[in-house]
């Protein structure tokens, strides 16, 4: 057999480089000069504004498999109804207990058809010193809100001037204080 021979590695000592600190007075007094200084305060405004970090975060990658950092089971967990595809539940859904919307007693009804009224009492058409009073002039003058929309007129008060008033609905005693004042009530057909 042949012999081996051994052979020492030669030992390389690596020199230690030390960096040298250099303390120079000038740069030391300029930087005590910046300590010293009050900071300025930077308003936020639209020029200087950052979204804070964490603010948008980064969509899951679903479906890549285990090593992706979001398990097998795409972070679903294992079994049942959240874990499968198609799972779109209705509102107040309750796991298949019976919801709180159908244990609530239902009483009375609310028409889809119902006409809501904008109310005028006779005492505030006082005010308005026109002959004709329409709709839009009862916009005018602050006493409704939509002149397309329905007007109701009451009996509140009296009126003092002969007036004719257009409105869709009159009560019988607004049209009545209506004509005994010399004015006439004329109803508006939708």
């Amino acid at each position: 057999m042949k012999e081996k021979k051994l052979t020492a590695k030669p030992i390389i000592k690596k020199e230690i480089v030390k960096k040298l600190v250099v303390k120079k007075p000038a740069i030391r007094k300029a930087l005590s000069k910046n300590i010293e200084e009050k900071p300025q305060i930077s308003l936020v405004s639209l020029h200087n504004i950052k979204v804070p970090y964490g603010a948008h975060k980064k969509r899951k990658l679903l479906g890549r498999g285990p090593s992706s950092g979001h398990g097998k089971t795409s972070t679903r967990g294992s079994k049942g109804q959240t874990s499968r595809a198609g799972r779109h539940f209705y509102l107040g859904f309750e796991g298949g207990q019976s919801p709180l919307i159908r244990k609530m007693p239902k009483r009375g009804f609310v028409s889809v058809s119902k006409k809501i009224y904008q109310i005028v009492n006779l005492e505030n058409l006082n005010k308005i010193k026109a002959t004709i009073i329409t709709p839009q002039l009862l916009k005018e003058n602050g006493l409704i809100r939509n002149e397309l929309g329905c007007i109701k007129i009451l009996g509140n008060g009296s009126i003092k001037h002969a007036v004719t008033i257009q409105a869709h609905v009159f009560s019988k005693r607004a049209a009545a204080e209506i004509v005994s004042a010399g004015g006439k009530a004329e109803i508006i057909n939708v």
